[in-house]
């Protein structure tokens, strides 16, 4: 499901938890993908929190972000509103 959020969207650890069908598992969906081996090449920086915060002490992740296009508020948190990605 990772690997097909497209550049300039985002998806949250809940919503992710919710298409697996374990809702109540957003922390669970974290734990997978920090541990993901390197060698899958997993969009990772596209998943933020359910208030759009990008994960702490990942500096590069809004970079990356902010160079596919997400939008941020002036807060810093992932406009959700223009940039959730919403899976079919």
């Amino acid at each position: 499901m990772v690997a097909q959020i497209p550049a300039g969207c985002v998806v949250t650890y809940g919503e992710l938890a919710r298409l697996a069908g374990w809702p109540q598992h957003a922390r669970m969906v974290g734990r997978a993908l920090r541990e993901a081996p390197p060698a899958l090449h997993l969009p990772c920086h596209r998943v933020v929190n359910a208030a759009g915060r990008t994960a702490p002490g990942w500096a590069e992740q809004p970079q990356l972000l902010r160079a596919e296009g997400v939008v941020f508020k002036p807060n810093g948190c992932v406009d959700m509103r223009v940039s959730a990605y919403q899976p079919l």
